[in-house]
């Protein structure tokens, strides 16, 4: 396994962002995820951020939740990320996206131990804090894994020290207050809240919720250390008539966001 923060501060060391992909695992098949995730990877990821499909989505729109909805319809399982872990994370740092109930439910232990054993980097774990992840900073300690919490633009300086001390690879940043979702505009919120979050760690700091192209990208990368993305790429699945248009879509509007993030802009028109 390998730690996503040495990829994100190699990627700045070269006057650039890192760029992280979003896909749920199990959409629309573990198999045809599993496919998906390549084409992040071919299209010019630096890391890969599997989804684990869960039946409460708290704070992902409704694009995600379609998603979701699909992978737990074809049966899609906890086990089954896993899978779809070890076929990226040879290539590149591969972390998990999951609300903290299932981890709960299939034992925090054996959820660290299976990861690490698949090549995982790490978990994010969007509605977890680190006041209540003792149980999970000590397993992932104890598995070497990436411990990623989430700050938001409303979280006050003490509260962004906190999660800072407590992540290990980078600190999540997201750029809006509300659930997930592709945007027309990037947060004017974000920029300040790196700002912050600057002052308190020297952990490299990403940036998610609503980038959908190469110039949202670009933008994004003149002040964050990595640029996410989750919600564009899986509407390119949703829109896709089948997998092989699917994976074509997602690894070109890949290259799009890569380029953004590298400053280059290799948009749909020049590509």
């Amino acid at each position: 396994m390998t730690s996503v923060g040495p990829t994100v501060v190699a990627a700045r060391a070269d006057g650039r962002a890192a760029l992280i992909g979003y896909l749920p695992a199990g959409f629309p098949t573990v198999e045809g995820s599993i496919a998906l995730m390549q084409a992040l990877v071919d299209g010019g990821v630096d890391v890969v951020e599997v989804g684990l499909p869960y039946s409460d989505p708290v704070i992902d729109g409704p694009t995600i939740q379609a998603a979701a909805e699909t992978a737990l319809a074809a049966g899609s399982r906890t086990t089954d990320v896993f899978h779809v872990v070890e076929a990226t994370a040879a290539r590149v740092p591969t972390l998990v996206m999951t609300y903290w109930n299932p981890v709960q439910r299939y034992g925090v232990e054996r959820f660290a131990a299976d990861l690490a054993a698949a090549g995982g980097a790490g978990l994010i774990t969007p509605d977890l804090i680190p006041d209540e992840a003792g149980d999970w900073v000590t397993a992932a300690d104890r598995h070497d894994l990436d411990k990623v919490f989430l700050v938001a633009p409303s979280s006050r300086s003490e509260r962004l020290r906190l999660a800072a001390e407590h992540c290990r690879g980078f600190v999540y940043a997201t750029a809006v207050m509300g659930v997930t979702g592709a945007r027309d505009e990037t947060s004017s919120a974000a920029p300040g809240l790196v700002r912050r979050l600057r002052e308190v760690t020297d952990l490299p700091v990403g940036v998610g919720l609503g980038v959908s192209s190469g110039a949202q990208a670009a933008e994004v990368a003149s002040y964050a250390d990595a640029v996410i993305v989750g919600s564009a790429l899986v509407r390119t699945v949703l829109d896709a008539a089948g997998l092989d248009e699917a994976v074509e879509s997602v690894t070109k509007l890949t290259r799009e966001l890569a380029g953004g993030a590298r400053g280059e802009l290799r948009g749909p028109a020049q590509s």
